[in-house]
Formats: C-alpha cells, structure tokens, sequence
C-alpha cells in the first residue's frame, strides 16, 4: 500500500466494522475478500483499516483479515479510541471517524463505506450524535457512502453537515440518499455526474485549503432499495421497542439495525452488501480518476 501511495497510484480506504460488527460471521470474510477484490479488479489497491494487537494498521495481511473477521472479541474502534485501543494493544474494527483518520494521515484521499452516522431521532434532549460528523469536519478525505443510516434524523444530520463545512455533493443525483432508500427527501445544492468531476473538486478544495471532507452522495437504485412500508413499519416497531428496553447511546444503532435485519428476514443485509458493493466501486473510479489527473499535472 505504501509503495502505491509513493508511486501516486490509485488507493481506497475501506472501514473494517462492517467486517467486525456490521456483517453475520461467517460471511463476513467472504464479503471483506470482495470489497478488496473489486478495487483490485479496478487496479486500484484496497486500503482496509484496522488495529491489530493495539497496531493502527492500513491495509491488512489476509490473517489480520481473517483475524477481524473471526475474532468475536474485537472491539469497535472510533476515532477517540485510538490511542486507548494502541495503549492496551486490543484488536478492533475502526469505524467511519476512525477510518477517516488513520486514512487521512497515511495519505489516502478517497474512503467507501456504507452509510455515515449522524443525528439521532430525539438528539435535542439525547444530544447524540455521531462522531463521524465531527471528525469529517476536520479531516480532508473524499468519502463515498450511500448517505447516512435511515433509522437517523437525516434532515438533522444534513444541517449539522452544513454547519460543521463538510461538503455534500450528490452522485449523478440532486436528492440525498437514506442508505436503504435511493431518496431522503432532501435536496442537495451540488450534484457530480463522473469521477472525473469529483477530481476536479477535490483539486479545488486542496487548491483553496479547505480542511473538512467531501462527502459523496451515492445512491442505491430504486429497484434495489428496501421496500420503503416495509422499512417504515419495521423502523418505527424497532423505535419503540428501543424505548421500551430503554436502549440509549451508542447501544441505540445496532439494536436497531438488528431488529431490522430480523423483521426484513435478512434483506437489509443484502441491501447493505448491495450498498457496499456500490460505494466501493465508485471510490474505486474516482481514485482512479485522481490518480490520473495528479500525474496529468506531473
């Protein structure tokens, strides 16, 4: 990884909490095997991110894969646990905010994930938020996600975005994806219909200084997305079931995410992989596409 970095060739980072936490085991592996090989199917060097014995590592050895993958002890690393995590040399998988940030200090420019966090339903008297918006804020790396996770206060997320001066474009669309579903409801300003003009802005931002991400905007297909009643019943059910239970803080998404799988019979996952699949392949051309445009410059 660090040689292609040096040669100024295409590389993607990819989050391993999808890996450690967001996928059932044994399949997991499976699909972290795919994420990578569709990047180097792209020529372009897969990045993924993770600490292995307290070690930030970027670009995993296939038995730090296996390792992540197999590992049921493994902790979910964000981006204020790093040096705790290092400290007591545990394995984890890093999160958006934690990927962004080893990425971002290893030189990687472009980062697929899935969804981003952002604001929860009721964050006015929980205040929770995600660190993934903070920590875009501050850290200068071209992110590719399918919007931010449906079971979150999307218009919310949106201003806080807005306020924190992380840019938001949409791919090839003028709405802004909600993970599951192609269409939030909310418009966006600024819309890129290729690589190449995501390249383009990128230079730009470097050119005027600005610190803060660029979010990517990509949305499923319509006729890939979650069946928008079925998620909207299966939504509000594990809503109320959270407060029942008296879910709170950072134990609030997977239990959601869980009870969803559950009630879609599985076909949140496969929207998710879907979802993965999408994202990873368009990082893939716009490092490509940025690869091409620095040696253009060279």
């Amino acid at each position: 990884m660090s040689a292609a970095l040096a040669a100024g060739e295409p590389v993607v980072a990819l989050e391993s909490t999808i890996i450690s936490h967001g996928l059932p085991r044994p399949a997991n592996l499976a699909a972290a095997r795919e994420f990578e090989a569709i990047l180097a199917g792209q020529g372009v060097t897969p990045a993924t991110i993770a600490l292995i014995d307290g070690v930030p590592k970027v670009g995993l050895l296939p038995e730090h894969l296996e390792r992540i993958a197999a590992d049921e002890s493994a902790v979910k690393v964000s981006s204020r646990d790093i040096g705790i995590a290092m400290a007591r040399k545990v394995t984890g998988g890093t999160t958006v905010a934690a990927t962004s940030a080893i990425a971002a200090q290893a030189g990687i420019r472009v980062f697929a994930t899935g969804g981003l966090g952002g604001v929860h339903r009721g964050a006015a008297e929980t205040f929770d938020e995600s660190a993934d918006l903070t920590v875009l804020s501050r850290t200068p790396i071209t992110v590719v996600s399918a919007g931010v996770k449906s079971i979150l206060d999307i218009p919310a997320t949106l201003e806080r975005l807005e306020t924190l001066a992380v840019a938001v474009i949409g791919y090839r669309t003028s709405r802004f994806p909600a993970f599951w579903l192609a269409d939030s409801g909310c418009d966006l300003d600024w819309r890129a219909d290729s690589p190449e003009e995501i390249a383009d802005i990128m230079a730009a931002r470097d050119a005027f200084g600005e610190p803060s991400a660029l979010l990517v905007a990509n949305p499923l297909s319509p006729r890939d997305q979650l069946d928008p009643e079925v998620l909207s019943g299966a939504l509000q059910a594990a809503l109320a079931a959270a407060a029942e239970a008296g879910v709170r803080g950072k134990a609030v998404t997977p239990f959601l995410l869980d009870w969803i799988q559950r009630v879609t019979s599985g076909a949140s996952v496969e929207v998710n992989m879907t979802i993965a699949r999408g994202n990873i392949g368009l990082a893939g051309q716009i490092a490509r596409a940025w690869a091409a445009r620095a040696a253009d410059l060279r």
